[in-house]
């Protein structure tokens, strides 16, 4: 999944800052050596050797900083010496500032120390979070692949506003893509709700008809629940897909949501939704009315269905984001590879980066 890769790339920026981070308290005691060594005795510089422990504090371990304090404790001792300098007052002077630098640093140090376990755990519970909320999709299922690409906004975060299921069900698969108006934990707390009704409904329901009435319904018993939550103030915009495993057809309901890019062959274009429905936790502003729309969907047809975030993305001018004219370019690259040129081909579009959740879901069915 391109979000993966984007967090593998992070990872792997981190370590090499981490390692820099490491290095840079030896580089300190190395250079005050040399710059002691090839100028006047006259010049002191044995008073940066204070940096070392302070540096180390970063990223050393309560054990290592310690021993950069005493190393450098030790370094200064040497430089002092040689210069010269009576031990009373002032190498002895020199260590104790050593020495209080390195308490300090070891105390910092082990603080960060504490920080990062927590940190370490939080972000353990937030991965199970988000393999219960918003599961990994399998690459294929029945007689279609799964193609994601999902990039939260949040920096750090792993869920959204967006979301995204697909369930197998007897003689199809059906799909469900979202955007929750809003952001923050408000918005991932209502997409947790229209997945869990989604997910109790699927099986069951005769049509995309009646399981768009039961995403109403769960969001709606939900605000009745807890009134005073954010998610009862809350509306989405869902597309719902069901995929036969006879017959080369698509069926699709669109509440509110950006119209799904349909291709064939060589030809991209949007699905025609005549009538779309309005969005979750809307429909009480007019009579609940759904209309399906069923569109031809052969072996080797692509179906790429996708948020806001993707469609409204502008460069530095103000244009929105040209997805279609992107697809178009893209028919004969294989599906596999499709969310991660689009998660590149955003990130360089979006002036200053992407601000928004981003979701796209690319359904194959197969050759």
């Amino acid at each position: 999944m391109p979000s993966g890769d984007h967090r593998g790339r992070s990872l792997s920026r981190s370590r090499t800052q981490i390692n820099i981070g490491r290095a840079l308290p030896i580089l300190v005691m190395i250079l005050t050596v040399l710059a002691d060594s090839l100028t006047a005795d006259a010049e002191r510089y044995d008073r940066l050797l204070a940096a070392a422990p302070a540096l180390a504090a970063v990223t050393w371990s309560v054990r290592g900083t310690a021993l950069i304090g005493l190393i450098a404790m030790v370094v200064g001792w040497a430089l002092a010496a040689d210069s010269g300098e009576p031990f009373y007052p002032v190498i002895l002077a020199n260590e104790l500032s050593l020495a209080a630098v390195t308490v300090v640093a070891v105390w910092v140090s082990r603080a960060r120390l504490r920080y990062e376990r927590n940190l370490r755990e939080v972000t353990a519970i937030a991965d199970v979070v988000q393999r219960v909320v918003l599961r990994p999709l399998p690459p294929a299922l029945s007689t279609v692949d799964l193609h994601l690409l999902y990039v939260a906004a949040a920096a750090k975060a792993r869920i959204g506003g967006d979301f995204y299921e697909a369930v197998p069900v007897p003689g199809a698969v059906r799909v469900m893509l979202g955007d929750v108006q809003g952001k923050g934990l408000g918005a991932v707390e209502t997409a947790s709700v229209l997945l869990g009704s989604f997910r109790a409904a699927v099986y069951d329901a005769p049509d995309l008809s009646a399981l768009a009435d039961r995403l109403e319904e769960g969001l709606s018993r939900y605000g009745a629940w807890d009134p005073d939550s954010d998610a009862a103030e809350r509306f989405a915009t869902v597309v719902l897909v069901e995929i036969p495993d006879e017959g080369n057809v698509a069926r699709l309901l669109s509440c509110g949501h950006p119209a799904p890019l349909l291709q064939h062959g060589n030809f991209v274009r949007p699905v025609d939704f005549t009538d779309p429905s309005l969005p979750i936790n809307l429909a009480g502003l007019l009579p609940s009315h759904h209309r399906v729309e069923e569109v031809p969907f052969g072996p080797g047809d692509r179906l790429l269905l996708f948020t806001d975030g993707v469609s409204e993305t502008r460069d530095r001018a103000g244009t929105f984001y040209p997805l279609q004219e992107r697809m178009s370019r893209w028919v004969t690259e294989p599906g596999e590879r499709l969310p991660a040129l689009l998660h590149e081909d955003l990130t360089e579009y979006g002036s200053g980066g992407l601000d928004d959740d981003v979701a796209a879901l690319l359904v194959v069915r197969h050759p």
